[in-house]
């Protein structure tokens, strides 16, 4: 039996169980969202996802309502446009959402702009400028910054851990960081904590990250729509503008996971998880997101080195290098037999050439003995 809805006065087809988001997006219909995370539990806090339903008394949240037959949803009339400015307005005062956007006449949005710019001890608006879902419907629903009087927010940036700078002042309490560590990764380091204006996202005892069960993974940074969470490496240093993304396969373990590089100027300045890609689809951890600088280390060497007989190093040709190594090993062979030699298979190479290295040392050295450096 087929079901349909209708949607902006078209006719749609859709399924049992199925939201209104998710009829809309299967038929490329937008329906913003700030809170919700596709696959996950929808949540509907953010109410930024409302649309008009007839006949019924209120709003809806097109990411939590059902879809049912005969429904007529209209995604952007006028009183759903005004819904969704006044929320954008009430989420801009709620704190440091210095976004470059008009404000009203009597306002003095710049000088609270320049404020927030002090703060944060930056040449630069904002950390996660032009990678903010919350400036981008700012700028796509053209609302004025200072309609409402600001709200500073009583907590300080955390700032002790290495990765990963936690600033509560952009906050906006949708829950997707929740929701990434608890529902996508399972580590269930952070969740909400207090209530009322208090409210904020805490992690064991609202202590530091480092303290808590959180490994690093980076999945609440990719899952924040704001600058609330930003890789420390990366803050004021990337722009989705200014950089190029490269796609590669993460060379930390056999899994494959698949990457996005951001780079600018032929340098790795982030990484990111491609969303719909296998086997990841999205996610990193804390070697796949933060562990990329490693290759502009000075101490990386980048010729062999040959050790002579007084202890000293000199440098070397591969060709050189690689014969010493292999006449070396035919000596050690035929003084103490295959046994005498090991070898040691790294865990951050691809499958195949740890495959390639256990065939060296059973086929060709004919020894068993060969292991692999994930175990320690």
């Amino acid at each position: 039996m087929e079901i349909s809805l209708i949607i902006n006065g078209h006719v749609f087809e859709f399924k049992p169980g199925q939201t209104i988001l998710e009829v809309a997006e299967a038929h490329d219909i937008q329906i913003p969202t700030l809170c919700h995370l596709k696959g996950l539990t929808p949540t509907g806090s953010c109410r930024i996802c409302v649309v008009e339903v007839e006949r019924a008394r209120s709003l809806m949240a097109a990411c939590c309502t059902p879809a049912a037959p005969g429904m007529d949803v209209k995604t952007e009339s006028a009183r759903v446009v005004s819904a969704r400015k006044t929320i954008l307005e009430l989420l801009l005062a709620s704190g440091n959402h210095n976004c470059g956007l008009p404000g009203s006449e009597s306002g003095s949005w710049s000088d609270f702009q320049l404020r927030v710019q002090s703060e944060d001890g930056a040449s630069e608006l904002c950390p996660a400028w032009g990678d903010c879902r919350l400036q981008d419907l700012a700028f796509r629903y053209q609302v004025k910054a200072n309609r409402f009087s600001n709200i500073p927010s009583p907590y300080l940036p955390e700032m002790k851990n290495p990765l990963i700078v936690r600033d509560f002042s952009r906050c906006i309490l949708c829950g997707r960081c929740v929701q990434a560590c608890n529902e996508v990764q399972v580590n269930r380091a952070i969740s909400f904590g207090y209530r009322g204006k208090d409210t904020k996202i805490v992690a064991s005892g609202d202590g530091p990250l480092f303290q808590s069960e959180c490994v690093f993974c980076g999945e609440c940074i990719q899952a924040c729509p704001t600058g609330a969470l930003v890789e420390k490496k990366a803050r004021y240093a990337w722009r989705p503008a200014d950089t190029e993304k490269i796609r590669t396969t993460c060379p930390y373990c056999g899994v494959g996971c698949q990457q996005w590089l951001h780079v600018r100027n032929g340098r790795i300045v982030k990484v990111t998880g491609v969303e719909n890609a296998q086997p990841n689809r999205g996610r990193l951890c804390v070697k796949g997101r933060f562990g990329y600088d490693f290759i502009y280390s000075e101490d990386r060497l980048k010729t062999p080195l040959v050790r002579e007989e007084n202890g000293t190093f000199r440098e070397a040709s591969w060709d050189e290098a690689l014969y010493l190594v292999a006449n070396r090993f035919k000596q050690i062979i035929a003084d103490h037999g295959p046994d005498a030699l090991a070898g040691v298979s790294c865990a951050r190479s691809i499958n195949e050439d740890s495959y390639n290295m256990q065939k060296l040392f059973r086929a060709v050295i004919k020894t068993n003995n060969i292991d692999h450096c994930a175990r320690t």
